[in-house]
């Protein structure tokens, strides 16, 4: 069977983005959305989705390229002085595996935002990290064990396979690519350890920034066997901050292909079901 989560990411990382969500899942197939609790517009985004109680959120940890629940002060080892992550995987990878006190300072952060997200009272439907962090095994630890105390049951595992991209569309597999599918492994066996449920699949790695209605309608048609979770950066319009972030990234598409007809018509052509996180964690 077939079976599809849609979701988006960056919740709460600007009013353009939470417009988008809000719009795309009362208009389009978005069922799900990723909330970054520190994020400036979080607020905004936790107002709205208790607003549309059929939308599903979860938490989006952030331990880079963003801001952080605690202050500088209580993280002086892995943020600025601005209070944000940086951007390095590398730089902060080490801190958190091979540093001590960067690994307490990691905990105490974790940790902050899932009490900020249990303290907007939204149920936690599923996590995942920025920058899909949580495939660092530290990381992704620790984002499990702590999240289970504030009922996490589901986790996102970014394997995306390649024969549906080739037969989507233009794709060329690397060795990187081929190594991190291999990586995953690693964070699928922690959350199944701690008996929490897992997607089979997920698309939106490979043309991040470019789920543009062409290709997903592609893509859907194409949809392997299994849980696949599709992931999306959809905002109306792109802000300063957008900008500076993610130049590239082809926000208002995504916002367009969430709500187009071609893509509701090819999931329903390829005979894939809509779920969400708690369907598979119930085993529904």
């Amino acid at each position: 069977m077939k079976r599809a989560i849609i979701s988006a990411d960056d919740f709460g990382m600007s009013v353009e983005v939470n417009e988008a969500i809000e719009q795309a899942h009362v208009n389009g197939v978005l069922s799900t959305a990723s909330l970054m609790v520190s994020g400036p517009a979080a607020q905004d985004a936790v107002e709205r989705a208790k607003r549309l109680p059929s939308l599903n959120v979860g938490l989006h940890l952030v331990v880079i390229e963003g801001p952080s629940v605690l202050p500088h002060t209580r993280l002086p080892l892995i943020t600025r002085d601005n209070g944000w992550f940086s951007s390095s995987q590398l730089g902060l990878g080490v801190d958190y595996f091979f540093r001590p006190e960067g690994r307490r300072e990691l905990e105490a952060e974790i940790t902050a935002q899932f009490e900020a997200f249990s303290r907007t009272g939204l149920a936690l439907d599923h996590a995942n990290a920025h920058k899909h962090m949580h495939l660092h095994p530290t990381v992704g630890k620790m984002m499990i064990g702590i999240g289970k105390g504030y009922g996490l049951n589901a986790v996102r595992v970014p394997l995306e396979p390649p024969k549906p991209l080739y037969a989507a569309g233009t794709y060329t597999d690397t060795l990187g690519d081929a190594a991190l599918r291999h990586w995953t492994a690693i964070l699928r066996h922690q959350a199944h350890a701690a008996g929490m449920a897992t997607n089979d699949w997920c698309f939106g790695l490979a043309w991040s920034g470019h789920m543009t209605t062409e290709r997903i309608a592609a893509l859907a048609a194409h949809l392997p066997d299994g849980v696949s979770e599709i992931y999306f950066h959809p905002a109306t319009h792109k802000n300063a901050m957008l900008e500076e972030l993610m130049p590239t990234y082809e926000h208002e598409a995504e916002f367009q292909a969430l709500c187009s007809a071609g893509f509701r018509k090819g999931l329903e052509h390829a005979g894939a079901q809509l779920c969400g996180w708690q369907d598979i964690a119930r085993g529904a």
